[in-house]
């Protein structure tokens, strides 16, 4: 089972893939980062993430109907888009408190949002935290 550092590095070689990180959306601190993010500042870039991560995962507005409470995250991901590139948050299910997501960005010329979508997913479920 991959760790943190072979997740980042699985992430990078998603087509178009420019930068990953592995962050806590509760403090906004980046568990791990490999390649690069918009501006230069890995610490800004993961602590935005965890600004757009953290309503997501808390409003019960996203959830599924039949959720239980403690579940973890309603939500699977957030797909965020501009003009050159997507941003894709994964949340991640952990064996403690679930507060983990997977950024990765992808440049929008040769990134593939569904092939992400699907790889992140599996990246998800093997990843190794702790």
């Amino acid at each position: 089972m991959p760790g943190i550092d072979e997740c980042l590095l699985e992430a990078m070689r998603l087509p178009g893939a420019r930068g990953a990180a592995l962050v806590d959306w509760t403090s906004g601190l980046a568990l791990g980062v490999v390649g690069e993010f918009p501006g230069g500042d890995v610490e800004a870039a993961a602590a935005e993430a965890a600004e757009l991560a953290r309503p997501a995962a808390e409003l019960k507005a996203f959830a599924p109907e039949d959720a239980p409470g403690d579940a973890g995250p309603p939500v699977e991901d957030l797909i965020v888009t501009n003009r050159d590139g997507y941003h894709v948050l994964r949340f991640l299910p952990t064996a403690f408190d679930s507060t983990v997501v997977l950024h990765v960005w992808l440049g929008r010329a040769d990134g593939n949002l569904a092939l992400a979508r699907i790889r992140m997913g599996e990246m998800a479920g093997r990843l190794v935290l702790g």
